[in-house]
């Protein structure tokens, strides 16, 4: 009896987080159609509810009741399990962010190793997608992605080393709590930029959209994609998103911390200065999009390979340096 209780507490925390992420996926991909339409000054979804709200939830229903076609010529089972890994393993991503002290599902020592571990395998998804259609489009599309993914979680991961020698631990609450007296966005400022900019190109942003450009592969490698497996796809994609922002307000803005200690700010819950967070850097990666021409692969390449990645390799430096020469380094 004590198992089956263990069982329904831990299945109501993970439904506890993931409900809440999935609705909050639908309301920023509004968001995103919104901000597009104010920089391109069009008025954006305004029909399907107030405001357009229920825009998402119609093209939902839509995703839901259209028929699921898979190419006769398709590798079946991959073709099917692509989608479905793809929005998996962008949910359990979610298991260690933290929105507060004890407000994490799973507060193990070693959440940013977790979090490497799991955006690298989201790539198989969208490997095993594009190789599975047996079309070129999707083929090259899954190429695409699977170096642009491999070449930006270089600079990701040599960027957040910067975080991890000021504060002297793995674990996303202790980053958060290093960040008491100052954010680390201030003395990092320019890793904060870099990493801003690979984020986008991890998840397949404008003006790193390539694995999935319309004028050369159609639609990459959901090109052979309909009804809910599309939009399985879509899903992941948008979840990253959020994670990346997530990610991104845990190790530059302070996580769940008040920007200023003082009546009122103090009385907000840390949760929501979280959310207050992720939706400043979604609103930020939603103008990229509207404002942004698209790069050629080549740039892109070059970006990440001849520009991010000694940039940050330097900076890695010169902070070691700087916390050695002060003695400013992590005693545990």
């Amino acid at each position: 009896m004590e198992y089956l209780d263990l069982i329904f507490q831990e299945t109501y925390k993970i439904l506890f987080l993931l409900v809440p992420v999935l609705v909050s996926v639908a309301m920023v991909v509004w968001l995103d159609r919104r901000v597009w339409a104010f920089v391109q000054k069009r008025q954006g979804p305004n029909v399907v509810g107030p405001f357009g709200l229920l825009q998402t939830l119609a093209d939902a229903l839509k995703y839901i009741f259209k028929e699921i076609i898979i190419p006769a010529s398709s590798n079946k089972i991959i073709f099917i399990l692509a989608p479905i890994i793809t929005m998996t393993l962008a949910l359990i991503a979610w298991a260690v962010i933290p929105f507060g002290v004890d407000q994490v599902l799973a507060d193990i020592n070693v959440g940013i190793l977790y979090i490497f571990a799991i955006s690298s395998l989201g790539v198989y998804g969208i490997i095993m997608g594009g190789w599975a259609s047996n079309s070129k489009y999707p083929f090259l599309g899954a190429i695409r992605s699977a170096a642009q993914m491999v070449s930006y979680e270089v600079s990701i991961g040599i960027i957040i080393i910067n975080v991890l020698l000021c504060v002297g631990s793995l674990n996303l609450n202790d980053i958060v709590l290093a960040q008491k007296d100052m954010w680390f966005v201030i003395p990092l400022f320019p890793m904060f930029v870099i990493f801003f900019i690979s984020a986008l190109a991890e998840t397949n942003r404008p003006p790193f959209d390539l694995p999935e450009a319309e004028a050369e592969l159609v639609a990459g490698y959901q090109t052979e994609y309909s009804g809910m497996m599309y939009a399985m796809f879509w899903l992941g994609e948008y979840a990253n998103i959020l994670l990346m922002c997530a990610l991104g307000s845990i190790l530059f803005l302070g996580g769940w911390l008040s920007p200023v200690e003082l009546y009122p700010f103090n009385l907000i819950p840390g949760a929501l200065w979280l959310i207050f967070k992720i939706l400043f850097l979604f609103i930020l990666f939603a103008l990229v999009k509207a404002i942004v021409p698209r790069y050629r692969y080549d740039q892109l390449m070059r970006l990440g390979w001849k520009i991010f990645l000694p940039l940050s390799l330097t900076y890695v430096i010169l902070t070691a340096s700087f916390l050695f020469y002060f003695n400013l380094l992590p005693t545990s």
